[in-house]
């Protein structure tokens, strides 16, 4: 049996559960297990990257999601970030064309509009002395960003009918508790309802709503359900916005304590300088930008915990499991295991680059997950900070506004508890 600690603990049930998995990881190293006294059983943990890609990549036929995706599914449904089986493999079929280069690279007007709104906003801020909390910013532009690529034109119809943006709550609300997704999954009856007029009312239409609708299985040509379809629209909004909200709520606030970041970072913006709007190609050849941010998602890896159950016996760190054991990823661990980063804690973009990166074991930075099961949306949401970050540096000089320590949640999403307030300087 593989080391572990006495007494018994349930991981991923409490904000406690990353500083466990910390301790644990200096204590025991790259496979452990602990005792779940929920279930009665033992969670293996594993740090190492090659059983990572045996259970993401290799062998991932044998594993389904594993402890604590009933949480999620009360809040998502079956969408495929939690289905499982022929459902999943039919609807992420159904869903991969719709971010496909050329896709992704038509939402570059709308990417750059609400960041050159925000950055307006940034000024007025600058004008008035005020700072700017990036948590809060973040937040609310990435929700724009995705709820208007979902609904296009029908956002702003249902604003107007409403009084209001009914898909607020999912910035303004941080608990993800049972209150929560009961008031979020009300909201699947405005999607069926719009669905149901964009049948009535056929046009040409440019969003994932539009796409979602149209997109027909392979294998019996029918289209999804409108539970179906309500499942993958919540799905999009809550891992759209949150993840990359909180990826660039983090990079500020290392940006802003490391001056020379920033300035490479402005240097950088101006190079591009203001042709809008940035396309895909354009905003990938940020070659420093893209470290910075990869970079910020090594530290601070939105998708901080991954679980998987094992179908089948397996053998793992040389330890044999059994069947229906769950696994643990720790990308925030992983991301700062000694054997695959010097110096892990500190900010170094630049181990992005040129060769160490591309000697770096693959499997030891999981930011998007890997293997099939990888993120669907990950060209997505670099585009959208790549841009983003592009856009503010370009035009603002940003530094910390207090020195106040930085608290994080480690609840579905790893994320800032506290402000983050920045001062704004325009250039």
């Amino acid at each position: 049996m593989p080391p572990g600690p006495a007494e018994g603990f349930d991981l991923g049930g409490s904000e406690e559960s990353l500083a466990r998995l910390c301790a644990y990881f200096a204590e025991y190293g790259d496979t452990y297990r602990v005792f779940a006294p929920s279930r009665g059983a033992y969670f293996y943990v594993i740090n190492d990257p090659d059983d990572v890609k045996h259970v993401l990549l290799s062998n991932h036929r044998n594993y389904t999601k594993g402890e604590g995706i009933e949480r999620v599914q009360i809040l998502l449904g079956n969408g495929i970030m939690t289905s499982e089986g022929d459902l999943w493999r039919r609807q992420r079929r159904m869903i991969q064309p719709a971010f496909h280069r050329k896709v992704l690279e038509r939402f570059g007007a709308l990417i750059d509009e609400v960041n050159d709104r925000y950055a307006n906003r940034w000024v007025a801020h600058a004008a008035r002395g005020e700072p700017v909390d990036v948590v809060d910013e973040t937040s609310a532009l990435t929700l724009e960003i995705v709820l208007r690529s979902i609904f296009g034109e029908d956002l702003g119809r249902l604003e107007r009918e409403l009084g209001g943006n009914p898909f607020a709550l999912v910035a303004q609300v941080t608990d993800r508790d049972l209150r929560f997704a009961f008031r979020f999954r009300s909201l699947a009856k405005l999607v069926v309802d719009l669905a149901a007029r964009r049948r009535r009312e056929p046009a040409e239409r440019f969003d994932f709503l539009e796409m979602l609708m149209s997109a027909r299985s392979r294998d019996t040509g029918e289209a999804m359900s409108d539970a179906e379809l309500v499942d993958e629209v919540l799905t999009l909004i809550v891992a759209g916005h949150e993840t990359t909200a909180a990826a660039l709520a983090w990079t500020w606030h290392l940006v802003a304590r490391h001056p020379d970041v920033g300035e490479r970072l402005r240097e950088e913006a101006d190079r591009v300088g203001g042709a809008r709007p940035l396309g895909l190609a354009a905003a990938e050849a940020l070659e420093f930008t893209q470290q910075v941010i990869q970079e910020a998602l090594r530290l601070y890896p939105p998708g901080w915990l991954f679980t998987r159950r094992s179908i089948e016996a397996d053998v793992l760190g040389g330890y044999s499991i059994g069947p229906r054991t769950d696994v643990f990823i720790c990308p925030y661990v992983l991301h700062r295991h000694p054997r695959h980063w010097k110096e892990p804690e500190a900010f170094r973009p630049e181990r992005f680059a040129g060769r160490s990166a591309a000697e770096r074991h693959r499997f030891a930075y999981l930011p998007f997950s890997a293997g099939p099961r990888h993120c669907v949306g990950e060209n997505l949401a670099m585009f959208e900070m790549l841009v983003h970050v592009q856009t503010m540096s370009r035009r603002f000089r940003i530094a910390p506004a207090n020195d106040d320590p930085v608290e994080f949640e480690a609840q579905i999403n790893l994320r800032p508890r506290s402000r983050l307030l920045m001062t704004v300087e325009e250039r």
